[in-house]
């Protein structure tokens, strides 16, 4: 559990610093007379690097389903520790011209080749060694990486910001989060050294691990997808884009906002294993459901306290946001490796994350940033977090045999919708009743 969630938290650290920066590195490598069309390519950046991540996440899944999961979350740790590290590094645009924009570009695709194995992995990994009653626990702990990697982020940038002038955080100053992944990313290795070997020897795939996903598997891949659509959409909307929302649209200071952002996604962290508790008693399905359900009700009403110019009240609307993720994260870290038999977890559960974070997760914040500057209506990303939210919701109603299996004290592992014991081998989202059919 711990050194799988480690790894998660390498991961989002890296990736969320380049979202709390993103607005200072804008005019750094997008210069122009436009602040927001600078902001906008820096974000497109950030979206077309998640674009990758599908590709890695094939490639390591396949690895790990084939030749075990930990030498495969050994080289994903080192792959995007050392791509962030090198950031810190690059030429701005001032230096080398349009090079910059460029080897920008490309770092980010690196990062986000080796992001694409990485929570798929680890969510696969606690997955499998998990008690069968003590799954919600110990998957919470994924999000827990991921959003203590954002709160650990917008914490170095904060007290970056708050050490030196803004003159010095704009020059240079920026890169020092980013040099600061190099010890984190060392931390983690060491501790992926220690997980178990789980090679899967009895149930290894057939040929690629993604065709027997697709033959096998086709209904819970497309149902993982719209799942992850719904909880990977209003995920990114409260850990990427309201810091970027609350200092660009409410032109409030950044230290303090990104003070709010850390404490506010610290929350969040420190719920999620009272939410992966809660998966237990009631199941995965329904603890989401709850999540996604919050998630569209209260997100309104916290842009409008947002807007009253009111370091407090925008606090108090992030924090009212950000304890939607503790719900929604543990109920899918859960539930989607459960949608997948073992001789291809990692591949699906790798598959269905990463799509759903390029199609909601990474370009979350653009959409929104683009919403508020075309329509000049600062209420407008909630439109975005909406339509998320019903996808993800009406996705998980067609999930509930596997949530009442949960609920039975049998845990996916153990039995389908009919009461039939099966060997803790098998999920039972093997069997097509409880996944909603191949």
């Amino acid at each position: 559990m711990v050194a799988g969630s480690l790894g998660t938290l390498i991961e989002y650290y890296d990736w969320a610093l380049y979202g709390y920066v993103a607005a200072i590195i804008a005019p750094l490598f997008f210069p122009g007379n436009d602040p927001t069309a600078a902001l906008l390519s820096t974000l497109a950046v950030f979206a077309l690097s998640y674009v990758i991540r599908p590709i890695g996440g094939i490639f390591f899944g396949a690895f790990g389903d084939k030749f075990g999961r930990r030498p495969a979350l050994l080289v994903t740790v080192v792959g995007i520790g050392l791509a962030n590290t090198a950031i810190g590094f690059l030429p701005t645009y001032a230096s080398v011209g349009v090079l910059a924009p460029i080897l920008l570009l490309i770092v980010r695709i690196a990062q986000g080749f080796f992001a694409g194995g990485e929570v798929g992995g680890a969510a696969t990994v606690i997955n499998e060694v998990a008690p069968p009653d003590k799954k919600g626990w110990y998957a919470s702990f994924v999000p827990v990486g991921t959003n203590g990697g954002f709160a650990i982020a917008s914490a170095a940038v904060g007290l970056v910001s708050g050490l030196v002038t803004t003159s010095q955080l704009n020059e240079w100053a920026w890169r020092i989060p980013f040099w600061a992944g190099l010890p984190l990313t060392i931390v983690c290795f060491i501790a992926r050294r220690f997980l178990p070997r789980i090679d899967n020897d009895e149930r290894r795939p057939h040929g690629f691990p993604l065709i027997s996903a697709f033959r096998s598997y086709p209904g819970p891949l497309v149902k993982g997808i719209l799942l992850g659509i719904g909880v990977q959409g209003t995920a990114y909307v409260g850990a990427t884009f309201l810091s970027i929302y609350l200092i660009t649209s409410l032109h409030y200071a950044k230290t303090p906002v990104y003070w709010i952002t850390a404490g506010g996604t610290l929350f969040g962290v420190l719920m999620t294993p009272l939410a992966g508790r809660l998966v237990d008693r009631i199941g995965s399905v329904n603890v989401t459901i709850i999540g996604l359900a919050t998630y569209a009700i209260v997100t309104y009403p916290a842009l409008v306290i947002m807007d009253f110019n009111n370091l407090f009240l925008a606090g108090v609307g992030y924090f009212v946001v950000a304890v939607n993720m503790a719900t929604a994260q543990a109920g899918n870290y859960t539930l989607t490796p459960q949608l997948f038999g073992p001789e291809v977890r990692y591949t699906g559960t790798a598959l269905v994350t990463n799509v759903s974070v390029v199609i909601a997760g990474g370009t979350a914040p653009y959409i929104c940033t683009w919403l508020v500057s075309s329509t000049g209506n600062l209420r407008s990303p909630y439109f975005f977090v909406l339509g998320v939210s019903l996808i993800g919701i009406a996705t998980l109603l067609t999930m509930r045999r596997l949530n009442v299996a949960q609920r039975s004290g049998l845990g996916g592992e153990h039995a389908d919708p009919g009461g039939q014991a099966h060997s803790p081998q098998f999920l039972s989202s093997d069997l097509p009743e409880a996944a909603g059919g191949r």
